[in-house]
């Protein structure tokens, strides 16, 4: 990835709707030009993929919390991991090393449809330990990391 690769992650991040002419605009080469760089970095797997990004407040999704979870032993794994892949609330989950084995992100509508979670995710077999911590507020939410427009890999 060179220094242009760079600007036009850092295009798309800031507006994956962004068009080619623009990009192509903002990093000085053609369209055709810019579509081939494209093509490059999708296919490398630079680029995984192009998503829209919801409102939780605008879905009445008001309560964002991140719970710590310990699992007794990895035996336990393929169900957990069952869990929360197919509960709607869980956005994220993270493996970890530390105190805890997880994190889990769940977005929902208040306490009660969290307090229905976390009793699902308590009752499932080998959970040990939780603890569940409330967002107050968010300073600041970026979806990905921003490449070095210094890299050159």
């Amino acid at each position: 990835m060179d220094r242009i690769d760079s600007e036009i992650v850092r295009l798309l991040l800031k507006n994956a709707r962004i068009s080619m002419s623009e990009i192509s605009s903002c990093v000085n080469l053609s369209v055709s030009a810019v579509s081939e760089r494209l093509k490059k970095l999708e296919s490398s797997g630079m680029i995984q993929q192009y998503t829209t990004i919801l409102n939780p407040q605008a879905f009445n999704k008001d309560l964002t919390v991140f719970m710590l979870i310990t699992l007794e032993s990895s035996q336990f794994r393929d169900e957990f991991v069952h869990y929360v892949l197919h509960e709607e609330a869980v956005t994220e989950v993270h493996y970890l090393a530390g105190s805890f084995d997880c994190m889990v992100k769940i977005i929902t509508e208040n306490t009660t449809s969290l307090e229905k979670i976390f009793n699902q995710i308590k009752s499932l077999p080998g959970v040990s330990k939780t603890q569940t911590n409330v967002v107050l507020s968010t300073i600041k939410n970026q979806y990905s990391f921003l490449p070095s427009l210094d890299s050159s890999l």
